[in-house]
């Protein structure tokens, strides 16, 4: 069986290449090896040479033709994430490539026997709330017991005046985050949007033309070979890129947004489990890592693996459209076999001893930084 793994060359696309290998497929990757990910457009090391490669952009009709010959079932990982305003982007890629994806299948008549769509929590906005203030009034009831939210985002007058909880739309105090599960979707910026719609085209266009689908809605996946030139690719990389050169991390906000954290090789398996398990069919599944953890503790954490007694910096920053406290409910996917294998912890030393090794490693974050507050991504509370 040959598996095409779009965006296979990327991070959490080579670790999914990896496994395919080892479980017997024949894997096709295609990729377009453009920066910021891939700087110099060269196949990377760690790709396997026995996984076929297929340079090419998921906009182009013709790379999918390509990539699609002979190909029994897709992975499709290949993604534009960022919090820059070029918000266009984000849909060419996202939602646009994957109609292509489906338009040449299904113009072509491909024997294509499952696709394995890569989504984001990100769809979920902020996530699932309670206010424990007042009652329920959902259905007429007037039990006591905590309303459930799903709150918009956080207006930009408050954010201005470092006032960052989510407060309850009835009675203003500050809610209480709770684990989201798959049942409704808020996304509040660019890229969460692109991922949602991505989601309604494939589980739409699965369902309509026979082509068995499932979409994954990844947490915050960390692990070795996440590109050290990839601002969006998040706090694992950032945090331990300041901290080995000695620079205080930056926390935005107040440092205690909370986030779940999932280990690439634990994603890699929910790929196959959803390629290989038919009760997944036309179906979207939590991915994440369980634990909730803030950023001020994620930072301490890294500082005592790199033995540096370096304090984080809290300067009051935000990102426009930011989620304030997002853990996602993996019960669905449990259900199925799968289950997270690596604490935080454990991710981090894997991390920071591969981290050590390559040439390319050093501080990116201050070049990161001036980009995304010249366009708006990153603003500054009063």
């Amino acid at each position: 069986m040959k598996i095409l793994v779009t965006g296979g060359a990327g991070f959490i696309g080579s670790h999914t290449v990896d496994l395919l290998l080892q479980k017997g497929y024949a894997v096709r990757v295609l990729d377009s090896l453009t920066a910021p990910v891939h700087e110099d457009g060269v196949i990377p090391a760690y790709l396997p040479r026995a996984a076929e490669f297929v340079r090419g952009d998921v906009r182009d009709a013709e790379a999918w033709q390509r990539a699609l010959q002979d190909v029994d079932a897709v992975i499709h990982l290949a993604a534009y994430q960022d919090y820059l305003t070029d918000f266009s982007k984000f849909f060419h890629v996202n939602t646009v490539g994957t109609a292509l994806l489906y338009e040449t299948i299904v113009e072509r008549k491909l024997p294509i026997q499952k696709i394995v769509v890569a989504s984001s929590q990100a769809a979920y906005g902020e996530g699932k709330y309670v206010c424990r203030q007042h009652p329920d009034r959902r259905n007429g009831s007037h039990e006591s017991h905590a309303e459930v939210f799903y709150p918009p985002l956080r207006p930009e007058m408050q954010l201005k005046q470092r006032d960052w909880d989510v407060r309850c739309p009835v009675c203003g105090v500050v809610m209480q985050w709770i684990p989201t599960d798959e049942a409704q979707v808020n996304p509040h910026n660019q890229y969460a949007m692109s991922k949602y719609t991505q989601e309604m085209v494939a589980l739409n266009f699965g369902a309509r033309y026979q082509i068995p689908t499932t979409c994954l809605r990844y947490s915050i996946v960390q692990g070795k070979r996440q590109s050290f030139r990839n601002a969006y690719s998040g706090i694992l990389r950032n945090f331990t890129q300041r901290l080995l050169a000695g620079n205080a991390p930056v926390c935005y906000e107040d440092g205690l947004q909370v986030r779940d954290y999932v280990y690439v090789g634990d994603v890699a398996r929910a790929n196959l489990l959803a390629l290989q398990d038919a009760r997944a069919n036309y179906q979207a599944y939590n991915v994440g890592g369980e634990r909730s953890v803030t950023v001020l503790e994620y930072a301490a954490l890294l500082a005592r693996k790199i033995n540096a007694n370096i304090a984080p910096q809290v300067p009051g920053l935000y990102r426009f459209g930011d989620t304030r406290h997002i853990v996602s409910d993996v019960s669905k996917l449990k259900a199925l076999g799968w289950a997270p294998t690596k604490r935080v912890d454990e991710i981090a030393d894997e991390y920071i001893a591969w981290a050590v090794t390559q040439p390319d490693l050093r501080d990116y974050y201050a070049a990161a930084e001036e980009g995304m507050l010249a366009r708006g991504a990153l603003r500054a509370a009063s």
